[in-house]
């Protein structure tokens, strides 16, 4: 990886190397696809923002464990997690497809769809994963048709677990290249903090970019539901790419920063 070249001198390249290379590491292509299938869900942008901070905080506790596990134990601790990490990556590969599937039975049952409709004399756009709309009061406390609603933060757990899961793969590479480096054990605290606090930031306001366009105002279902299907198509290919190079060893993923 060519994060092998890079070392931590000190307290402050602590903080930039880590926070730098966290901005980046969110553009890895197993995680843009596997954010992509979860930015559809809502159709608020600070909706969508937390779901990008619940992926990087499950992301984040995994490599806070190995961290500071590799800072306390170095050798010992490689010689446990280095036989079973390749494990880890294959489950990434797992979920991947599973994610991509989910997609496709979601519009197979017809419980993901975007709609048009028109309330409180305003005509808008709404993306549901179900058609409940029994109630009214049901209907305005889930599109949350005030100011505050949009901004309220909530944890959701999907995001956290499938950010977990990817923390536990090759996320954990960037850190066992660069924390040995460390010469002392507050600066290897400092860079896996920031790192973690990049990652955060950078997912978040990937999670935003993903989801612009499924608030594209369009009447047009095949429109729709072709954006939706990329995004399951994408992640079912990536999925078994990578699981083909960790089982089989080919090089299908080689060009995705991975």
């Amino acid at each position: 990886m060519e994060h092998e070249v890079l070392e931590i001198s000190g307290i402050f390249s602590a903080i930039i190397v880590g926070f730098l290379i966290g901005l980046r590491h969110s553009l890895d292509g197993d995680h843009i696809v596997a954010i992509s299938t979860l930015s559809r869900d809502y159709n608020k942008y600070f909706k969508n923002l937390w779901i990008g901070l619940s992926w990087g905080l499950g992301h984040s506790t995994p490599l806070i464990l190995i961290g500071i596990s590799v800072l306390l134990f170095k050798d010992i601790f490689f010689d446990i997690y280095e036989p079973i990490s390749t494990y880890f990556e294959i489950l990434v590969s797992v979920m991947l497809i599973f994610l991509g599937i989910q997609v496709f039975w979601k519009l197979y049952k017809g419980n993901l769809h975007i709609h048009l409709h028109d309330h409180d004399g305003l005509s808008h756009t709404h993306l549901h994963n179900n058609h409940s709309h029994e109630k009214i009061n049901d209907h305005n406390e889930n599109h949350g048709h005030n100011l505050f609603s949009d901004f309220m933060p909530f944890f959701r757990q999907k995001s956290y677990i499938i950010g977990f899961i990817h923390g536990l793969a090759g996320s954990a590479a960037v850190l066992l290249a660069i924390l040995p480096t460390s010469p002392s054990f507050i600066s290897g605290i400092l860079y896996l903090f920031f790192f973690c606090v990049g990652t955060i930031i950078s997912m978040s306001f990937m999670t935003l970019i993903f989801s612009a366009p499924f608030r594209v105002r369009s009447k047009s279902r095949i429109f729709e539901n072709s954006l939706i299907s990329l995004a399951g198509i994408l992640s079912i290919i990536l999925g078994g790419m990578l699981g083909s190079d960790l089982i089989l060893g080919t090089g299908f993923t080689d060009f995705l920063w991975y």
